[in-house]
């Protein structure tokens, strides 16, 4: 079934043409789509509180947008979920003037609300090489388990990428594995050592789970369907909870220990950039302050000084 489906009977004709446009044109995924969807039903629902509609785009201001980011400020929304439902608005705007829907775009000087700072939180290599060493039973699921675990640490993948792929998208005789990322991009992605291990023992008894449901399907569920992401969240919970890591330990957090641990083992980032599959320079950046953190904390425990008066002089100035 399209992931538009729901769409085409709910939503003006305009928004329809464009979600058919992100689809299958821009290859946007069915997270992606869903995500602007509820966008835009909801901005749907606010204009029709001002008698509009996006059935007639050329009627939609900049006083509509102001009004509606005005009310999700109320609500205290975070700012990262405001800057998202601008960036739809955007994007939909920007489709309706490139195709002449729409003459004057109403998103033209609206600015995302400035974000908070937020690094990543990642697992320290101790507690990630521990959570890997507690799966170590013989069953069918721990070998899945542990397999999952491996990817996601070991080559950086994302949740959605690793429950997404199939059986003929790892190679593990040449190392690699081939990664659909976000807007249908693929990219290959080097195994670890330990990955391709866990990865050929989980292989030899991975029909032991039961018949797959879907027959590609590389990581497959007890009861032999695909294994999905609220699956992995729970693996990767009671793995962390058996080798004593607590703290909400989530697929992510391995995908950004594997970020900040390659760069505190100094590789660059263009490097990184291309094994997280980031579009963009700035995303994998946030892994920055990890590594310098790692360089000062190596510097105050063999540098001379690092005990000194002087040295503690700079670094009150480097904070502020």
């Amino acid at each position: 079934m399209s992931s538009t489906a729901g769409i085409h009977n709910v939503m003006p004709e305009p928004v329809q043409i464009f979600f058919t446009h992100m689809e299958i044109e821009k290859g946007c995924s069915n997270a992606t789509l869903r995500s602007y969807e509820k966008d835009l039903v909801q901005f749907e629902e606010f204009l029709s509180t001002r008698s509009e509609s996006l059935s007639n785009p050329e009627n939609i201001s900049v006083d509509h947008v102001r009004s509606f980011l005005a009310k999700l400020h109320g609500r205290k929304l975070a700012k990262s979920t405001l800057s998202r439902k601008l960036s739809t608005l955007r994007s939909f705007f920007k489709y309706m003037v490139r195709h002449r829907f729409i003459v004057n775009d109403p998103m033209v000087g609206i600015r995302n609300p400035k974000q908070e700072v937020r690094q990543p939180r990642s697992l320290n290599v101790d507690q990630a090489v521990n959570i890997l060493d507690s799966k170590c039973g013989v069953e069918p699921q721990d070998k899945r388990d542990l397999a999952i675990a491996e990817l996601l640490y070991g080559s950086g993948l994302r949740v959605s990428e690793a429950v997404s792929l199939g059986i003929y998208d790892v190679d593990t005789s040449s190392g690699l594995v081939r990664v659909t990322g976000k807007g249908n991009k693929e990219r290959l992605s080097p195994l670890s050592d330990t990955a391709r291990d866990a990865l050929d023992s989980y292989l030899a008894v991975r029909e032991e789970l039961g018949p797959a449901l879907e027959e590609n399907a590389l990581f497959i569920g007890n009861r032999g369907g695909r294994i999905n992401r609220r699956q992995v969240n729970r693996i990767l919970l009671r793995m962390s909870e058996e080798a004593g890591v607590y703290g909400g330990v989530h697929p992510h957090m391995l995908r950004h220990s594997f970020a900040s641990h390659m760069l505190q083992s100094g590789a660059d980032m263009r490097s990184v950039q291309e094994l997280l599959g980031h579009e963009n320079l700035t995303t994998t950046q946030r892994y920055t302050h990890l590594n310098l953190q790692h360089i000062m904390n190596v510097y105050d425990k063999t540098h001379p000084l690092s005990e000194s008066e002087a040295v503690s002089d700079k670094q009150g100035k480097i904070e502020d």
